[in-house]
């Protein structure tokens, strides 16, 4: 069967995928979510949940530094990645030795698509489908919290915009991203700058850089008119199976904040 990716690359694949390899993190959770544990030959040093997978299934470096060598060695049938976070020239490597399928997310939609078509690819369309319903019917009764955000990711300060996954989470959570150039998508800031955008609300993410207490301490003393509170990254930018957790997790941030 023929199977064309987000980016419009298309791969032949004859049977089901038996030795599978994953880029990503949200992705290799789904992928053992569906069932698929014993067809994972490999993953990231990110790829941390579950945890029975990352103690049980080869790494091949990180999303961003991938080990090639390694990868060639596991002899995968499949390999699946995502285009902002893995590199185009490592993929572009890969691409010439093995069948790659690459997702593209940038809001719920397309993580819903994801999860069916890695359904499809991998011969749990069923399953997949099931866990797509789930997760559509959960963000339905999402309630709202309409005030503005500024949702940071990195330090030196740097945060999610409006055309990225997190910021579609907030919009469904009814958050209003200060960051409202839509070509914006993880622009830097400075102290002063978060200043002059005013935001009621700064979200310091867990990951990729792990905010701690005595960052939001730090951030608190410079804007005291702003709350500033700690979430779960992986809750707002996974967008694989744990997506079925985010919806209870909004529901109590939003009481938290209400």
């Amino acid at each position: 069967m023929l199977f064309t990716d987000h980016l419009l690359h298309t791969i032949e694949l004859q049977s089901p995928p038996q030795r599978i390899i994953s880029l990503v993190p949200s992705q290799s959770e789904l992928l053992w979510d569906l069932g698929l544990k014993d067809r994972l030959a490999g993953i990231t040093k990110f790829c941390i949940h579950p945890r029975d997978m990352y103690e049980s299934i080869p790494r091949v470096g990180g999303t961003k530094t991938l080990n090639i060598a390694k990868i060639r060695a596991l002899k995968p049938d499949l390999i699946i990645g995502n285009k902002e976070e893995n590199e185009r020239s490592q993929i572009e490597v890969l691409q010439k030795e093995f069948k790659v399928w690459m997702s593209d997310i940038y809001d719920l939609e397309d993580a819903l698509t994801t999860i069916t078509a890695i359904g499809e690819l991998t011969d749990t369309k069923e399953e997949a489908e099931r866990m797509a319903g789930k997760i559509r019917s959960s963000f339905s009764a999402l309630p709202f919290l309409e005030k503005r955000v500024l949702y940071l990711i990195w330090k030196p300060y740097m945060a999610a915009g409006r055309g990225t996954f997190i910021g579609n989470m907030l919009e469904k959570t009814g958050l209003k991203n200060v960051i409202v150039a839509e070509d914006s998508r993880y622009p830097q800031l400075s102290i002063e700058e978060i200043k002059a955008l005013d935001p009621e609300l700064i979200f310091l993410s867990s990951e990729p850089f792990p905010f701690k207490p005595m960052h939001a301490d730090e951030l608190q003393q410079q804007l005291p008119g702003t709350k500033v509170v700690l979430v779960d990254g992986e809750l707002f930018s996974w967008y694989g199976s744990r997506l079925l957790r985010s919806v209870a997790y909004f529901h109590e941030l939003i009481k938290q904040l209400a």
